[in-house]
């Protein structure tokens, strides 16, 4: 039994070589792959990340007499300290527009990149009703 393994191992034929050629065949493919799966996990978390700063933003406007500046300021607390997931958002900076009934605050950057010279735009909004004395 182990003189024919030998035997076997020691004459090749015709698949002799064949692993390694299969191997650098497939193995762009799994790194694309890999490479793909973890952008769109970065691109998920900056998302989440954007969302909850105008969340933020949101919540810190709408409050009863609320200071003009006061959701740009929270997005700018909860952007600074989340890390570096969203990219470039302090250039335009979070927006909060705020009017009668209503705040909308938007968070605009790009996500994380693991690819080279590609961008993943991220914009998230969140809405929310002003605090404010009513009749009825």
């Amino acid at each position: 039994m182990l003189a024919g393994a030998r035997r076997r191992l020691a004459g090749g034929g015709a698949d002799r070589g064949a692993n390694p050629v299969e191997l650098a065949v497939v193995m762009p493919a799994i790194l694309v792959l890999l490479f793909a799966s973890i952008q769109a996990a970065a691109w998920f978390v900056a998302r989440a990340t954007a969302l909850n700063a105008a969340q933020s933003a949101v919540n810190a406007q709408r409050v009863l007499r609320a200071p003009d500046g006061a959701g740009e300021q929270r997005a700018t607390e909860f952007l600074t300290s989340a890390g570096d997931w969203l990219v470039g958002w302090d250039s335009p900076g979070p927006d909060c527009v705020t009017d009668a009934i209503e705040v909308t605050c938007t968070v605009t950057g790009t996500a994380l990149s693991v690819i080279p010279w590609v961008s993943f735009p991220v914009r998230q909004t969140a809405h929310g009703t002003v605090e404010r004395w009513t009749t009825g």
